[in-house]
């Protein structure tokens, strides 16, 4: 079994709540999901011990939260290169920070990322639970292959 961490941050409990939708994907691709609030992630030791890893914000005036940024900061000390990645979280109108998310995964840290980020306003609406369980089931396939 592979493990999966998936990192968030919120503002309004939008993309936690994305956060737990996802990891229901990754366990029912026979996985194991831990979920950690951003503020949760002190030093680059945080981030070993998994084969996949999960990143979201919303996107709040044009940019990810403040937080999400530093995180990233650390993580490409933390030598993800080749691990498999996805990102996500809720947006209003544009979908800036999960953009910027998804391509420092993929170019700068090198991961191996599923097709693009989750681009979702929140999970109760238009499809949202099945979209963010299947994007887990994407990322779990990927530990697989």
């Amino acid at each position: 079994m592979s493990r999966v961490l998936i990192v968030y941050a919120t503002r309004t409990s939008e993309t936690k709540e994305i956060a737990e939708i996802i990891a229901e994907g990754i366990r029912f691709s026979g996985n194991e999901a831990v979920i950690v609030e951003v503020k949760d992630i002190k030093k680059e030791t945080d981030f070993e011990g998994f084969d996949g890893y999960v990143f979201g914000s919303p996107t709040y005036h044009g940019e990810m939260l403040q937080s999400m940024k530093t995180m990233l900061f650390l993580a490409e000390k933390a030598d993800l290169e080749g691990k498999a990645g996805g990102a996500f979280g809720a947006h209003g109108w544009s979908t800036e920070a999960q953009d910027r998310i998804y391509e420092t995964m993929k170019r700068i840290f090198k991961m191996d990322m599923v097709k693009g980020p989750l681009l979702l306003k929140s999970v109760s609406l238009g499809g949202g639970v099945q979209m963010a369980q299947d994007y887990g089931r994407e990322i779990g396939q990927k530990l697989t292959s």
